[in-house]
């Protein structure tokens, strides 16, 4: 009995010394929530919200270094697949197949959430006086069919979450014109349309919406955001504002979307609960984007244009 007392104790000892307090185990870590460095990629379209919210993650924990490359949407993904980054910024979640992939060639679950929406805003030249469009319209300029012979303009024509929106959401199996125009970037897009009349630009709200933005007040200066009619009353046009995009009221919304595939709760885990909780959600409502995890409060209000 005394035997077996004592091995028992033995035993219990040598396990307590084998193991490890919460705080050694996470030191061990290559990095946390508070410290270390991760790459990831993001959709070029929202360069200027993602910028903001890295910087005031940093600031907020300054042991943290956070990478980021924008990309076109399909780079991202591709990055993801590659196991080249541990997150990404996007417009759609993982499809079956891509997730397939990551669990079987990676050995990791993907994990992903809407996080805000943005619209899709149609900026025109400054002197044009085409600054009202149906979906209609719209449509007609990206086939070529319409009757001014507008040209339309991307952040590329291939690869692009704004031209995957419009083949996917808007096109719906017409072929775009060949007569459509890309740019580098959504910069070089307002840069583009700012100098050339006949042609109607294609970006994302992120770069145009927020006019306590002194970049953005910038662009606003050079261009025109175009209304569209909306899509809940015939008749009435409406810009690619806040609360539009929140009711979806204005025609053309995509999501953002974070997909995460990290195997600890590392930094790139730490700033996934980041835009998604409190403080994340407070910057996009202040840059004018639609924050989804967070309720948006709308009240009535007069604007004069």
């Amino acid at each position: 009995m005394l035997r077996s007392a004592c091995a028992f104790f033995i035993g219990w000892l040598l396990c307590c010394s084998g193991c490890k307090s919460y705080e050694e185990q996470r030191n061990e870590l290559p990095d946390t929530p508070d410290r270390g460095s991760v790459r990831i990629s993001a959709d070029e379209t929202f360069k200027p919200i993602v910028d903001e919210l890295v910087q005031v993650y940093e600031s907020n924990h300054p042991g943290t270094t956070i990478s980021v490359t924008y990309k076109t949407e399909a780079d991202c993904l591709r990055d993801l697949l590659n196991d080249s980054v541990r997150m990404v910024l996007v417009t759609r979640r993982p499809s079956a197949e891509e997730r397939a992939l990551m669990a079987d060639s990676l050995k990791v679950n993907a994990r992903s959430l809407v996080v805000a929406r943005d619209g899709i805003a149609v900026v025109v030249h400054p002197g044009s006086a085409d600054t009202i469009f149906t979906m209609n319209e719209i449509k007609d300029i990206l086939t070529g069919k319409h009757n001014k012979k507008l040209i339309p303009v991307f952040d590329g024509i291939k690869a692009t979450s704004t031209v995957r929106f419009i083949v996917d959401s808007i096109l719906k199996g017409e072929s775009l014109t060949s007569t459509a125009m890309a740019a580098r970037s959504s910069e070089g897009v307002i840069d583009y349309v700012s100098t050339h009349p006949g042609v109607v630009g294609f970006v994302g709200v992120g770069w145009v919406g927020n006019p306590e933005d002194s970049a953005q007040l910038s662009f606003l200066k050079k261009i025109k955001v175009a209304h569209i009619e909306s899509t809940d009353l015939k008749g009435y046009y409406v810009k690619a504002y806040q609360a539009n995009i929140y009711a979806k009221r204005y025609p053309m919304v995509r999501d953002l979307v974070y997909i995460l595939k990290e195997r600890h709760r590392g930094l790139a885990t730490g700033f996934a609960h980041f835009v998604s909780g409190e403080i994340g959600q407070i910057i996009f409502r202040r840059a004018y984007l639609a924050p989804a995890q967070k309720r948006l409060g709308i009240r009535p209000v007069q604007v004069n244009e």
